[in-house]
């Protein structure tokens, strides 16, 4: 079983490695050229129509969502344990530069996005339910003809697995072992057995919990995200900004440490000497992407529903995105774990919500912060299982029919329990493998289809010139 593992995680860190992350990147690069930068020049427009109708009431056609209700089922997935565990791991592995480099592949990866979300409303078609379905499989079969169908095929194999693993079981472990955390840090003597039973009723309540939105279709997934997904981001803000600005005077210092640690970050600290500026810029590349989703082709499966006159209109949510996920949370995350001078201790370590925890108890004290954390991962994660559902009965759906969705709804409920109590680091690996996997279909389907990008963006007035 050792050697098994050992081969899966050697092939996880070769399809994660460098020409992954220059597809990933170089894609957004390529858009944003072909698309003259729109989410620089744009930026404005771009919030107008996102950020200032988030609060404009919309009666959706039946089959549909509205655009904030698809955008938040997006978020729902995209906002998660990345922007805890994701942000510490990569200042751990990376010093604090990675979070420049996170920053520049948010930036690229907002045209990604956006790019993706165009494609999903334009090439979408209704199933035998009545709903709107899209993404990844609906544009390259639809798009680039069905000689490609094995293309979207092998997105759906690694978009169903991934479902299962990063969507599911680690999201729902998080859940249980972030509430153990809390309890054994109330009740320390707190026995193994017990921890294991509280496990287990996480793991049905998870799976109860589930199946009340999962099987009352996409529309009450949207229902509920909608009022969840402000919720948590709010929380999560203000816990944040509250550790930041109580050492508000180190802000400056700590963008300091950012840049220069981008491009030396052996200058930063003695803990980072054997850290080279490629293993920065990896690290925020791989956890900004993995965070944020630019390129993976989920979140496009969720806008896909979206009831909208064009497809740009929705895609703009697309940058929307991305800026609230990495440039805002992931941020505030960086500043809080920089500013309270716990992140020295982890340099070179692996690192996750232990070190964000320890952070926020520079200002809550451990068993608060602590308590803050349980609260905000188990609602991104809940949020994020309910969304990665969808994503993954959807490439079910394309390969097996409406039936074939429903079966694997039910697959992926048992999981959840599953996932509760069980360790899940061979689980993971198989799940960020399949992360990887999957994005490259949806890459060269999207590059194939970069003219019809740029020809429906140049037909919306407003946004292109």
């Amino acid at each position: 079983m050792k050697s098994i593992t050992e081969i899966i995680n050697q092939f996880d860190s070769l399809v994660w490695g460098i020409p992954t992350l220059v597809l990933l990147l170089g894609t957004g690069v390529f858009l944003s050229i072909r698309l003259r930068f729109i989410q620089f020049r744009r930026f404005g427009y771009i919030m107008k129509k996102t950020v200032g109708q988030l609060f404009t009431r919309k009666e959706n056609q039946k089959g549909s969502l509205t655009p904030v209700q698809a955008l938040s089922t997006a978020l729902a997935g995209t906002v998660g344990t990345g922007n805890i565990a994701g942000v510490a791991g990569a200042i751990a592995l990376g010093g604090p530069g990675a979070i420049f480099w996170m920053w520049i592949a948010a930036l690229f990866g907002m045209c990604t996005k956006y790019s993706e979300i165009l494609l999903a409303v334009h090439f979408r078609k209704k199933n035998t339910n009545g709903d709107f379905v899209g993404g990844p499989m609906y544009y390259i079969q639809n798009g680039l003809g069905r000689k490609w169908h094995w293309l979207a095929v092998l997105f759906c194999i690694f978009g169903s697995i991934a479902a299962i693993g990063t969507g599911n079981m680690t999201q729902i472990n998080t859940i249980a072992t972030s509430i153990g955390s809390v309890v054994t840090s109330f009740h320390p003597n707190i026995s193994q057995s017990d921890l294991q039973a509280l496990y287990m009723v996480i793991g049905i309540a998870g799976a109860v919990l589930a199946i009340l939105v999962l099987f009352g279709g996409m529309q009450r997934i949207g229902s509920v995200t909608e009022r969840l997904v402000p919720v948590m981001a709010l929380v999560y803000i203000v816990s944040a900004l509250v550790v930041i600005l109580g050492n508000a005077n180190m802000i400056g210092g700590v963008f300091a440490q950012i840049f220069s640690g981008a491009f030396d970050p052996k200058a930063i600290s003695g803990g980072l000497a054997g850290v080279a500026m490629q293993q920065a810029i990896k690290a925020g590349f791989g956890r900004g992407i993995f965070s944020n989703e630019a390129g993976l082709g989920t979140a496009p499966i969720a806008h896909a529903a979206a009831d909208v006159e064009h497809p740009v209109q929705q895609g703009m949510y697309g940058v929307f995105e991305v800026f609230a996920d990495t440039i805002v949370i992931c941020t505030l995350t960086a500043l809080a774990i920089l500013i309270s001078g716990q992140a020295e201790a982890f340099y070179g370590k692996s690192a996750g919500t232990d070190l964000t925890i320890l952070a926020f108890g520079t200002m809550f004290g451990t068993k608060i912060a602590s308590l803050i954390i349980a609260v905000c991962i188990a609602m991104f994660a809940y949020s994020t299982l309910l969304s990665w559902s969808l994503y993954g009965s959807r490439c079910f759906e394309f390969m097996f029919g409406t039936i074939g969705g429903r079966v694997y709804q039910a697959i992926y409920v048992c999981f959840i329990v599953v996932g509760a109590n069980v360790k899940l680091g061979l689980a993971w690996t198989i799940a960020d493998a399949s992360n990887a996997l999957m994005s490259i279909p949806n890459l060269v389907a999207v590059l194939l289809l970069s003219p019809v990008v740029v020809q429906l963006t140049k037909e919306y007035k407003g946004l292109y010139h």
